[in-house]
Parts: C-alpha cells; sequence; structure tokens
C-alpha cells in the first residue's frame, strides 16, 4: 500500500485548509450554489435526496487496519453509525452535516486518506481485482500499475475538466473482478509472442443510459509505453468528447460515433505528436511502485497439519461458509477470504462502525493489517493461514459477519436507490430484501449454484444492472415505481449485456418473477451448467414465456 511522503502530507493539509474557508464562505453566503459547486465536487461532496453523501477514494481498493478503525471513528462521531461500500472501491458516509466535512476530511489526512477526485468530470479512482497480488492464476500483480496511474492522474492540469467523469480498471486476472471492460479504458496485462508483459488496452467502454462493452484500442503496450497510450486517447477524449449534452458526452459515445478504427488512427496520430520522454516509465520507476506490494512474512506451511481438514468434517457450518466464502492462494498453506456483508434485511454494501471496527481487529490477527473492497460490495482477507480459517470463521461468526452466500442469489449488487439518491426514479434496497427473503435458505442458494443480481435505482447504472446475470432497473411510470428485468448481463472476461425480457413489473411482483426465472434455469441447465451458461445455451425466450405466461 502507497505511503504518502511529506509532499503528500503538505499537499493534503493545504487541500483540506482550501476547502475549508470555501464551505465557510458558502454557509456564510460568501459562495453561491453555483460557485460551491465545483469545489465541493473536487473534494467528494454530493447533495442526495435527505443529506449530504461524502464518497472517500480507497486506491485499487486496499485498507489498512488503521484506516478501517478512522472509517468506524467518522461513522460513530459524524454520521449516523455506518457507511456504504461502492462497486468502485470506495466507501461513501451517507449522512455527514456540511459543516462537519472539513473536519472529516482532517480526520481522513490522518491516516493517509481523502476525497480527492471522487467525483466530478475527471480521473476517478483507479479499479483492479480484489484479489491481486495473491490470485494464483494471475500474470502480475497489477498494484503497482495501479499506483502509477493514479499518481499521474491525480491533479492532472489537462484533465481536471473532462467532457465527463472517467475510470479506469486494470485486470492481470483470469477470471477478471474488476468489470474492466465496462470502463472508459480496460487495460489487461498480457504477454507477446516473445513473452514480454505488456498491455491490452480497450476504451469506450461503460454503462448507464448506453451501456457498451470497450473496444480494442491497442492490442498491445509495452510496459513502458502505459501512460503514452492513456495520455494519448484522453487527449483525443478531451478534445474531441462533446461538452453541450452530459448524456452524450462520455467516450463511449465518442468511440461510437468515431467508429473504432477512425477512433484507433485519431489516438496513434496523438501518440506521434506527444513529447513522450516525460511519460515514459522505466524500471527504476516499477521497482519503485512495486516496493510499496511486497509480499507480507508469510509462514512456511507444515503440510503434515490436519487441522483445517479435522475442522471441515466436523463442523457442517464452517465447511458450508469454506466452500463458498474462501478462494485459492498462490502461496502455499494460506487462502484467501471474502467476507459477505449481505445479511437479509441490511441493504447491500452498507457496514457498522462496529463492523469495521472488527474487521480491523480481524486484519490485524489474521490477514496482514490488510483488506480489500471488492467490486461486488464486499470485503477481502488476502493472506490468511489455513489454520487460523476455523477461528477466523467462529470471530466471523459472533460479529454476523459469516455470510455463506459469496456469489450467490441473495450476494446482491444494489445501489442506495431512491432512499438516498436524488437521481433515482425508484428505491432498490427495499427490492434487494424482497428476493433476499423469497430465497432465504442458504442450501437452496447453494443448489443454485452462482446467479449475479444487480439492481439500480435509475439509468445510471450505479448498481451496474446492466451486466448482471439477472438485471432490475427502477423506472417511473406515471409516478409509480416499476421494475425493468434483463438477463444475460456478465462483468467478467467475455463481458456481456443483459437483454430486456419484456414489461416492466410492480414493486411486489419482482421476488415471484426471480423465482419464475430461477424455475427456468432448474429445468433447462445440463449438468454443472452456471445461470449465465444456460442462459447462453438457450437463449431468452424460455425465461420469458415463464414469467409472460397468464394463468388459466
Amino acid at each position: 500500500m502507497y505511503q504518502y511522503d511529506s509532499y503528500d502530507h503538505k499537499m493534503l493539509e493545504d487541500r483540506i485548509n482550501q476547502f475549508r474557508d470555501q464551505t465557510n464562505r458558502y454557509l456564510s453566503g460568501s459562495l453561491s450554489e453555483a460557485e460551491f459547486l465545483p469545489l465541493r465536487l473536487q473534494n467528494g461532496l454530493y447533495v442526495q435526496r435527505l443529506a449530504p453523501m461524502l464518497r472517500i477514494a480507497v486506491p485499487y481498493g486496499m485498507l489498512s487496519s488503521a484506516q478501517l478503525r478512522k472509517l468506524a471513528h467518522i461513522a460513530r462521531q459524524f454520521d449516523k453509525g455506518y457507511a456504504h461500500f461502492t462497486t468502485r472501491q470506495n466507501i461513501q458516509f451517507n449522512w455527514p452535516d456540511l459543516a462537519d466535512v472539513p473536519d472529516i476530511l482532517s480526520h481522513l489526512a490522518e491516516v493517509e486518506m481523502h476525497a480527492i477526485q471522487t467525483s466530478g468530470n475527471c480521473i476517478r479512482n483507479t479499479t483492479t481485482d480484489q484479489f491481486a497480488g495473491v490470485a494464483r492464476e494471475e500474470l502480475e500483480d497489477t498494484r503497482a500499475y495501479c499506483e502509477i496511474i493514479r499518481q499521474w492522474s491525480t491533479f492532472h492540469p489537462e484533465f481536471a475538466y473532462l467532457p465527463r467523469k472517467f475510470k479506469i480498471a486494470v485486470c492481470g486476472t483470469k477470471i477478471d473482478q474488476a468489470a474492466t471492460q465496462v470502463h472508459d479504458i480496460g487495460v489487461y496485462l498480457k504477454k507477446n509472442e516473445t513473452g514480454e508483459t505488456g498491455f491490452r488496452i480497450l476504451a469506450g467502454g461503460g454503462l448507464g443510459r448506453t451501456p457498451v462493452i470497450g473496444q480494442e484500442v491497442f492490442e498491445f503496450v509495452k510496459k513502458e509505453d502505459l501512460l503514452i497510450a492513456l495520455e494519448s486517447i484522453l487527449r483525443v477524449y478531451n478534445r474531441e468528447g462533446r461538452r453541450d449534452n452530459k448524456y452524450k458526452a462520455r467516450i463511449k459515445i465518442l468511440v461510437k460515433a468515431t467508429g473504432i478504427e477512425a477512433f484507433r488512427k485519431k489516438v496513434t496520430d496523438e501518440w506521434q505528436s506527444l513529447d513522450t520522454s516525460r511519460l515514459k516509465l522505466n524500471q527504476a520507476e516499477f521497482d519503485r511502485c512495486a516496493k510499496f506490494f511486497v509480499p507480507p512474512a508469510y509462514k512456511t506451511f507444515n503440510r503434515n497439519s490436519d487441522t483445517l481438514d479435522s475442522s471441515l468434517k466436523s463442523n457442517a457450518l464452517f465447511a458450508s461458509w469454506h466452500q463458498q466464502n474462501v478462494d485459492d492462494h498462490k502461496v502455499p498453506g494460506y487462502s484467501i477470504v471474502t467476507v459477505c456483508f449481505k445479511e437479509t434485511g441490511v441493504a447491500p454494501g452498507d457496514v457498522t462502525d462496529a463492523q469495521l471496527e472488527k474487521l480491523a481487529e480481524l486484519a490485524d490477527e489474521f490477514s496482514f493489517g490488510e483488506v480489500r473492497v471488492s467490486h461486488d460490495q464486499n470485503v477481502v482477507l488476502a493472506d490468511v493461514h489455513q489454520e487460523q480459517l476455523f477461528e477466523l470463521w467462529s470471530a466471523l461468526k459472533s460479529n454476523a459477519l459469516a455470510s455463506a452466500n459469496l456469489s450467490l442469489l441473495s450476494d446482491i449488487i444494489c445501489c442506495p436507490g431512491g432512499d438516498f439518491c436524488a437521481l433515482a426514479n425508484a428505491k432498490s434496497i427495499p427490492i434487494a430484501e424482497s428476493i433476499q427473503r423469497q430465497f432465504n435458505d442458504v442450501k437452496e442458494q447453494q443448489a443454485i449454484g452462482e446467479l449475479s443480481i444487480n439492481i439500480s435505482g435509475c439509468m445510471n447504472a450505479c448498481g451496474h444492472h446492466h451486466v448482471g446475470n439477472i438485471g432490475i432497473l427502477g423506472v417511473d411510470k406515471k409516478g409509480a415505481e416499476f421494475y425493468q428485468v434483463s438477463l444475460g448481463g456478465s462483468s467478467r472476461h467475455e463481458a456481456s449485456l443483459g437483454s430486456i425480457i419484456g414489461p416492466a413489473f410492480a414493486q411486489e411482483d419482482i421476488p415471484g418473477v426471480v423465482e419464475k426465472l430461477v424455475n427456468v434455469y432448474k429445468a433447462e441447465k445440463k449438468h454443472g451448467e452456471k445461470f449465465i451458461e444456460t442462459y447462453n445455451r438457450v437463449g431468452i425466450d424460455p425465461f420469458k414465456e415463464k414469467v409472460y405466461v397468464k394463468a388459466d
């Protein structure tokens, strides 16, 4: 994890003092709402339906135990005792008082955190797979490259006022848990024919009103040319992206309107015009950033130990949790544990101050003092010794953190929706809860298998409904809340966008609709097929016919 130097600390101190003065001037009436708007957005502050919302940056999803404890303190002292994990690996506070925000930023600075570039038309937090650095099948740890991108993009003078917000994801794993293909720029690590590691770079992906899968701009870029490639794409977008219509201002619209071949040529021409010497990366820079991600002091695994096997055989609940929430680690003797927060009756992504403090305690005891926030609004303990898995599970269980439903039907991705967001057409959280109550048996969910449900309260798609195996979108129909359902989305490798099955449903119908969709899957699936695989094989018609059939 990157450690701040004296320059970072001084810059952040000056930034907080500046925003404190701006906030005081706004509250006293010296700054108008229009004048304050860009200033607060530059510091991660939104105005939601009921209160301000402050979004905190969590670079590439990594948090230390000290940072978790500080977030717990802020939740308790300045909010209503909880915070919210987002699909971009950040964390939000939904109830701060505007006058307290400078104090919150000051608290964050004490543990090297901030809210800079978490909003506004700039380059946002760079995300990556939450298993980066520990995944058994990864090509290379992506976090050093994410840090290089973070340092390059923060306060970039040319890209502070882009046509619209801009998001970059970097992936080095086969499974891709970073939704890389639906980002403005998606970066995949790859090897060329000579075995050299570099990058395949996509552009023009995104969700929202116009969902698009990113298209390849560079088949292979050498490691030292990473920033040259990114800057070339962004310069073309900054110059030619639309600024007259915010709904058509994203790079996906530019790429689609220009055509990928013409866009690729514009980017190549831009590359040729750049002074590349200032952007060229060297081995010293790679080594500098890699030092922030040195592997922890792993223990030597005692292969004769049967502690884990014994616990799995003797405790069915632990075995169920282990099967669902524990993944292989590249270091023998260690495992990756995902703590799933998707309890029925709890808004997906919400975490209490007590849970944050417990996570900090568990991180210190079991995972070298660090956690990662996942794209799915859960938390990862990335380095747990296998002999300690049962002890960790017991601690999680006693603190209501041992849900064994990771990647199952009740592990729902959900935006805050109409309960909080001023942009939402409908509520999201009650829909998630109603589905969870319909499928409240974990064994039944495990029998169904991997199935992603994503819910968004409006077309901005903060719940990524377009890439859910089952996607649910809140829509307004003459002042009433209805929900449109789509099938076949995926954010993994070979990403796909869901197809709408037909007319929208009333809120009370959604749990029954999901049950009918699941029943079609059960009837149609072949042995070992996941929901998305069955859907891809049989198509939308069997699902559509079942859902819209009229009772006799």
